[in-house]
C-alpha cells in the first residue's frame, strides 16, 4: 500500500443523506466562491485518483433548502461533515438538524 493510499484508508465516503461543507479544501475548483452545505445523494463508485471521487446532490442554502442538484468532483480529506442547528430557518450548519428539507429543488418554468 503506497504512504497516500495508507493516509486515506481512515477516511471513509459520504453516504446518502449526509451533509459536507463544500469550500476550496474540497477542491480548487471552490476557491472562487463561498462555501456551501451539500447534501449527498449518491457517490459514483468507479474508482478514480485515489483520495477523490464524484459525489452528486443539492447545493443548500442557508436554511437548507434544495437550490441545485449537482455532481462534483472533491477530495475526500476536504470535505467536512455538517449537522444542522432544530428548526427551520436556522441557517446554522454545525449542529443536529434532524427535520432538515428533503425534497429537491422545483423547477423553473
Amino acid at each position: 500500500m503506497s504512504p497516500d493510499a495508507r493516509a486515506l484508508a481512515h477516511l471513509r465516503p459520504p453516504t446518502p443523506e449526509e451533509e459536507v461543507l463544500i469550500s476550496r479544501e474540497a477542491s480548487v475548483q471552490f476557491a472562487g466562491q463561498p462555501a456551501f452545505v451539500f447534501r449527498v445523494i449518491s457517490v459514483c463508485p468507479k474508482p478514480t485518483y485515489a483520495g477523490w471521487l464524484w459525489v452528486t446532490g443539492y447545493q443548500l442554502d442557508g436554511p437548507g433548502n434544495a437550490v441545485a442538484k449537482r455532481e462534483i468532483y472533491v477530495r475526500l480529506a476536504g470535505l467536512k461533515r455538517v449537522h444542522r442547528a432544530d428548526g427551520p430557518g436556522s441557517g446554522s450548519a454545525l449542529v443536529s438538524r434532524p427535520g432538515a428539507r428533503r425534497t429537491p429543488p422545483q423547477q423553473r418554468s
